[in-house]
């Protein structure tokens, strides 16, 4: 198949599967046969692992998303599937490079619409074609036409036949969804990559080319590289010391100062901030440093020396933080947001531990940024599989803390644990229930393509027995 013919077949299903419905189960099944059309007249393009990994991601993300519905297994799903097609046409490609070409495709994909010659078929049409066309369309539906015109003249019955028929179709929307689903398509299928892209491709390698191994150019012109050396052993020794202070600090402030219960959300929150800002800052110290020759230089030993102490450092507040959260957890109960901030710090270790190995094995700055995008991505992926909602509500249940019916009522997909302990405890029936009833409701009422699974499978009514925890 042709690009064209992947763009018309991609815009019909669209078309089909999203006229007159909701955003629902329709997104999973427009994924799963992108993913079908990738596998299958690309598969000779299928050269490494990497690929089937890609493949199975893809798939398992359609089927999160067909059973919760929601922008995180959403957002799975379309990563996935970026990536996939990315590896298989542009295998050479830094993935570094993936989001931003879709951003730009976004836009340019507006006018590249309305250059035909870049992807209609060039075809010439010879003397024998077109004498087939006429004789063998136009002529007949010409004649075929007249002498319906003159037999409905001339027969009620006859001309009853061919009237009296509409096709029930909201015009409008058909057309909205055939531009928009074309225009989705173009951009999927008949991507645009700048030539700038592969020109700097190799600027995004892990490892340095032999000549930058040679090449220890000063980031400063007024600064020499035995300057800039010293100012960088300097600067660290300082942070490092710094840092020191903070984290006695910042330890005495969690473990061993009083704080009241109502202040502890709030001081969590701030200290929370605060590391997430010192580690990125943290990490942009080490790239600024060690780029270039200088991963190279034989006389940074005590460069290098620092830089993995001020990494270890780090790596302590880090392992401070998510004991402070989980001490607020074990207070308040757990949340989306308390569960994010652990997802976060987990982030930040791996980054951590990455910028050590860059440093040790002589890493380019860009392999920090080509591994970090693979953990990222499958943090999206657990968010989009897993029921936090449920997982949440369990662990609250079962602690006895963070189980205030407004917030279990806005948890998602938590609705059988939720109910069970609501006819438990005697809360159901009231307000609070009530809107959540009605939106599952909505929920089931919804026609098939527009479903989430989960609400399909989930009973319509409450359980009469509650559920012991």
């Amino acid at each position: 198949m042709k690009k064209l013919h992947f763009i018309l077949v991609s815009s019909l299903v669209f078309t089909l599967l999203f006229y007159n419905q909701d955003l629902g189960l329709n997104w999973a099944i427009f994924g799963m046969m992108q993913t079908a059309l990738i596998c299958y007249f690309f598969q000779e393009k299928f050269t490494s692992r990497l690929h089937l990994i890609l493949v199975v991601t893809s798939v398992l993300s359609c089927f999160a998303f067909a059973w919760y519905g929601d922008f995180p297994s959403f957002f799975a799903m379309l990563l996935s599937i970026i990536f996939l097609q990315f590896k298989t046409q542009e295998p050479k490609l830094k993935l570094l490079q993936a989001l931003p070409l879709v951003l730009i495709n976004g836009i340019a994909s507006l006018g590249r619409i309305l250059m035909f010659s870049q992807y209609l078929p060039k075809r010439k049409v010879n003397n024998g074609f077109a004498k087939k066309l006429i004789a063998y369309f136009v002529i007949p539906v010409l004649f075929f036409g007249l002498f319906l015109i003159v037999y409905s003249f001339g027969s009620d019955h006859f001309s009853s036949l061919f009237t009296g028929y509409y096709l029930d179709i909201d015009v409008w929307q058909a057309f909205v969804l055939t531009a928009l689903g074309f225009f989705i398509s173009f951009t999927f299928w008949n991507y645009w990559i700048p030539e700038v892209c592969y020109e700097k491709n190799d600027l995004l390698d892990n490892d340095f080319k032999q000549e930058a191994k040679t090449q220890n150019q000063n980031s400063f012109s007024f600064l020499d590289i035995d300057f800039e050396r010293r100012s960088g052993e300097i600067t660290l020794f300082l942070l490092n010391v710094l840092l020191l202070v903070f984290i006695a600090t910042y330890n005495y402030e969690q473990f061993f100062e009083v704080v009241k219960k109502s202040n502890l959300s709030s001081d969590t929150h701030e200290r929370v901030t605060a590391v997430i800002f010192s580690i990125i800052m943290a990490v942009g110290v080490l790239l600024f440093y060690f780029k270039g020759g200088f991963n190279f230089d034989e006389k940074a030993k005590n460069l290098k020396k620092l830089a993995k102490i001020w990494i270890f450092l780090n790596g302590v507040l880090i392992l401070s933080t998510i004991i402070k959260n989980s001490e607020y957890v074990s207070f308040f109960g757990l949340t989306y947001k308390r569960l994010g901030v652990y997802a976060f710090l987990i982030l930040a270790i791996i980054g951590l531990v990455i910028s050590f190995i860059k440093i040790t094995k002589q890493k380019t700055n860009a392999f920090l940024f080509n591994q970090m995008i693979w953990y990222f991505y499958g943090t999206i992926l657990l968010c989009s599989f897993v029921n936090w909602g449920n997982l949440i509500t369990n662990y609250n249940i079962s602690v006895n803390k963070g189980v205030e019916p407004t917030f279990l009522s806005g948890l998602n997909f938590n609705d059988e644990v939720r109910r069970a302990y609501f006819l438990q405890n005697k809360l159901d029936g009231q307000y609070f229930e009530i809107s959540r009833e009605k939106e599952i409701s909505r929920m089931q009422s919804r026609s098939f393509l527009s479903k989430a699974l989960y609400y399909e499978f989930l009973p319509s009514e409450k359980k009469q027995n509650p559920i012991r925890f």
